[in-house]
């Protein structure tokens, strides 16, 4: 059956280019303008007069707590989505509505936890990150504010993803437009005209998911939404909310891992290169972020694509729609792999005028980023899976770069060679290279076993 209410795009018929298209650009516009609510906020705190690269470090401490509370955020919507997407390709969207509902739910408890948690722990977790006596003040500051409102983030990371999975690309793509065009009105409102410094960044963020927040539960209350939160689907049901959290459980170890990663990166750059190395790993996170997020994004537009199509057992579509999926995943990394060996002083200049921190950090850079050429490839393959509900073999994927490989590299890497902080920053592009060889290899052993089966999850 199609989707047909207004505005929604039909999964199962037409040209699978001409979808993924229209399904991706608004999903990748969405993650991109994302992105620009902690890239913003970076820019402008690294041009404060005086501070500014001291507060861009204090604030890049926090960034394993955001990376946290992202991956809570997307543990059932990242999960659930595929799931409900699967049900109505099968006919069954009453299923599916109960899916999105009991995410809903968990997403709620999970605020409720995180926002308590974080606010209290956050000073002695920011000291164990490698917080200094000078950063650490910006990142309690920042820090705080940003947790408070962390119930807002968690509906708009958490939601947002039904409705692209029910065919609304361009609402979804206007649920982060809206709160983007806000954060970027604010931030320079808050943190300059009132000198209100980082407290004015995190402000602007908080009020800004908050419209994005509201704006989700507008729409998939009423009556346009395909699949509509209903309060009678909300109380959690074993049957129904398990199989979500245990294909969102490799998205959640695939982010929350990025804050062991972070935690990882900044005690080892803090004890080998000092407060330069860790404001240099604030701007390569922020430029990683501009890695994977976009990746993402063409992954969001496809995946219902995929998944629907799946669980209708039409698998030529679903073949067509991998092979777009993948060549659109690695063209991207590959354009950004070239932009930044071609111009890394350039990129680090945009985050701070900060003159040796923007040498270090164009010197890290091209070693950094060395291998993210790579990164589309496995995205590519991982989040197909994903669509396809397989949650055992997208568990390992995720937890194959950055655990097995990228983490114990860290601190091995620097015993082979004399420049430590050299050897800690070789340690992305060799796991890179090395997962997306892996992935790839098993995405092409499994795929087509999977096909044969040709039934949903």
């Amino acid at each position: 059956m199609a989707i047909t209410r207004s505005g929604s795009q039909d999964m199962g018929s037409g040209s699978v280019k001409k979808l993924m298209v229209q399904m991706a650009v608004p999903a990748v516009v969405a993650q991109v303008i994302n992105l620009l609510y902690n890239i913003v906020d970076r820019i402008y705190i690294g041009h404060i007069p005086g501070i500014g690269g001291t507060a861009l470090t204090g604030v890049g401490l926090f960034a394993p707590i955001l990376m946290l509370i992202t991956a809570f955020a997307m543990l059932p919507g990242s999960g659930g989505a595929p799931r409900a997407a699967i049900a109505m390709g099968q006919q069954d969207n009453d299923k599916a509505e109960k899916i999105m509902a009991n995410c809903f739910t968990v997403e709620l408890l999970l605020a409720a936890v995180l926002t308590a948690a974080f606010y209290l722990w956050l000073p002695g977790l920011v000291r164990l990150f490698g917080g200094s006596d000078a950063t650490l003040p910006y990142a309690v500051e920042y820090g705080r504010i940003y947790v408070l409102g962390s119930v807002f983030v968690l509906i708009v990371m958490g939601m947002n993803v039904f409705i692209t999975a029910q065919g609304f690309s361009k609402i979804s793509m206007l649920t982060t437009v809206i709160g983007a065009v806000i954060n970027i009105i604010l931030d320079p409102i808050f943190i300059f005209v009132f000198d209100m410094g980082v407290s004015g960044a995190a402000l602007a963020t908080v009020l800004s998911q908050a419209v994005s927040a509201l704006w989700i539960l507008k729409f998939l209350t009423g009556s346009k939404a395909v699949l509509r939160l209903k309060a009678r689907n909300m109380p959690l049901r074993r049957p129904i909310i398990m199989p979500a959290l245990a294909l969102g459980a490799s998205t959640f170890i695939m982010l929350s891992t990025e804050s062991i990663l972070s935690v990882s990166f900044t005690s080892s750059l803090a004890r080998y290169g000092g407060d330069v190395a860790v404001g240099a790993m604030t701007v390569l996170t922020s430029l990683n972020q501009l890695i994977s997020m976009p990746l993402s994004g063409i992954c969001q537009g496809g995946q219902p694509i995929i998944s629907y199509n799946y669980g209708a057992g039409k698998l030529k579509r679903v073949k067509e729609a991998f092979l777009c999926q993948f060549l659109a995943c690695t063209a991207y990394s590959t354009c950004f792999w070239l932009l930044i060996l071609l111009l890394p002083d350039v990129f680090a200049g945009i985050f701070t005028s900060d003159q040796a921190l923007v040498a270090y950090t164009g010197w890290a850079m091209r070693i950094f980023l060395a291998g993210c050429f790579s990164v589309g490839i496995q995205i590519g393959c991982q989040q197909t899976f994903m669509a396809l509900g397989q949650a055992k073999m997208t568990m390992f994927m995720a937890c194959l770069r950055k655990l097995i490989l990228l983490i114990p590299l860290i601190f091995l890497l620097p015993l082979f060679f004399e420049n430590k902080a050299f050897a800690v920053f070789l340690a992305e592009p060799v796991s890179d290279i090395t997962a997306a060889l892996i992935t790839f290899t098993a995405f092409v052993t499994f795929f087509k076993k999977l096909l044969k089966e040709g039934k949903g999850a």
